[in-house]
């Protein structure tokens, strides 16, 4: 048996009306989890590679780059950014290429947020 045209909203809880209008209720999507990247102050690597590294990898502006590496240099570690996992891990892995490079020994680690 028909039952006749459905109106929007009819019988269905993911549809409401607003205004004359049925606007379908999309379920909520988590945003993944984010984690830090930390980097570890050591007594071997120069300020200046800490610096370029955090403008390069991190994309930081020279201001920002300088007030991190001092906090890292003060505080014996520092964020130099939040990202999700994969992304996240592929910048450690940059830090500890590009210090493994000139042989430096700086240490980043990946923590979640």
């Amino acid at each position: 048996m028909a039952a006749g045209p459905r109106k929007p909203g009819d019988g269905d809880p993911r549809r409401e009306r607003e205004g004359g209008l049925a606007t379908e209720q999309r379920p909520k999507t988590e945003r993944p989890p984010r984690f830090k990247v930390v980097l570890y102050n050591d007594d071997y690597t120069p300020m200046e590679f800490v610096v370029t590294l955090l403008e390069q990898v991190f994309r930081k502006g020279p201001a920002e780059a300088t007030q991190l590496m001092l906090q890292i240099h003060r505080g014996g570690r520092g964020i130099a950014g939040v990202y999700v996992l994969q992304v996240a891990e592929t910048k450690a892995s940059q830090v500890h290429r590009l210090a493994e490079q000139r042989g430096y020994p700086l240490q980043a680690g990946v923590e979640p947020e």
